[in-house]
């Protein structure tokens, strides 16, 4: 049985969000290996090098003015966002690095309201205090037990910032999607961020062992794919209906946790996760109802 078209955008979402989760778990061991500047850096150049020529041979153009600016804004912000993520992540556990970055969706639905011109529905404003209050749960049950140290406090002073740049992330997601297609949204993400962060090269910059390379090099990828798929769905859906979806980043995050780092789920991880799983439900069966405008890309 075909896929009904509605729910297609929440799919595409749900696979990006795991594709990027996976990145972030290769991206920790090649920070903590080579630095999160360099780690950054190499994983933008790389993807870069992949999804630059694949745009040329798909006949890619030169944007339109309107189109460049939020090219421009979001690779900045998105080059930012990520490497203090990355800087968090060498300081703290993956899984909680990713639960606490849950106050950006929430963030974003009030940014959508403002930026974008979306009205918050009731559904909308439910489904991200459910998922918000999963994640108090969760990081209550794993970091309230952990010691409190230097690299703590600056790991979650990274991850606060991070997560402030990523709400104005998801919203210009949103903008740029509107504006360009799947191929040129990931061209530009990696294209601009790479420049933008190129200028601290001769001063930090440090060229990592083969082993580190490839998994920039697989991260790298992975970057592009779930960069289309967000761009794809967000085309498609409202973004205060898919940032709810985000929060399906701390199941990706468990399972990697475990296959990766040996993280165990605690109880208080599985009753943030119901939480959270209600909050996407409840972002979803408002639109199954209420089929979002298709948009061309």
């Amino acid at each position: 049985m075909r896929a009904h078209p509605t729910l297609l955008p929440f799919a595409a979402t749900f696979l990006a969000v795991g594709l990027l989760s996976l990145m972030d778990a290769l991206m920790k061991g090649a920070a903590l290996a080579a630095g999160a500047y360099s780690a950054a850096l190499l994983r933008s150049a790389i993807a870069a090098a992949i999804v630059i020529p694949l745009w040329l041979a798909g006949g890619g153009s030169w944007p339109a003015r309107p189109a460049l600016r939020v090219h421009l804004r979001r690779g900045v912000v998105a080059a930012f966002m990520a490497l203090t993520f990355f800087y968090a992540l060498t300081k703290l556990p993956i899984a909680e690095t990713i639960a606490i970055s849950f106050v950006a969706p929430l963030a974003a639905l009030w940014l959508a309201a403002f930026v974008l011109g979306e009205q918050i529905r009731r559904e909308a404003i439910a489904a991200a205090v459910l998922g918000l209050i999963g994640t108090l749960v969760i990081i209550g049950g794993r970091i309230g037990n952990a010691s409190f140290d230097h690299d703590t406090l600056l790991g979650l002073l990274a991850i606060l910032f991070s997560a402030a740049l990523y709400a104005y992330n998801l919203v210009l997601t949103r903008q740029q999607a509107l504006l360009a297609g799947p191929l040129e949204v990931a061209t530009f993400h990696s294209g601009v961020g790479v420049v933008t962060l190129a200028a601290a090269a001769p001063f930090l910059l440090t060229i990592p062992d083969a082993a580190t390379l490839r998994l920039i090099g697989a991260s790298s990828f992975l970057t592009i794919g779930g960069s289309m798929a967000f761009a794809w769905a967000y085309a498609r859906a409202e973004a205060q209906a898919l940032v709810p979806i985000e929060y399906s980043g701390f199941l990706w995050a468990a399972l990697f946790g475990w296959l990766f780092f040996s993280e165990t789920v605690t109880t208080t991880t599985l009753a943030g996760t119901v939480l959270i799983v209600i909050g996407c439900w409840l972002a979803t069966r408002r639109a199954r109802a209420d089929p979002p405008e298709q948009l061309a890309v």
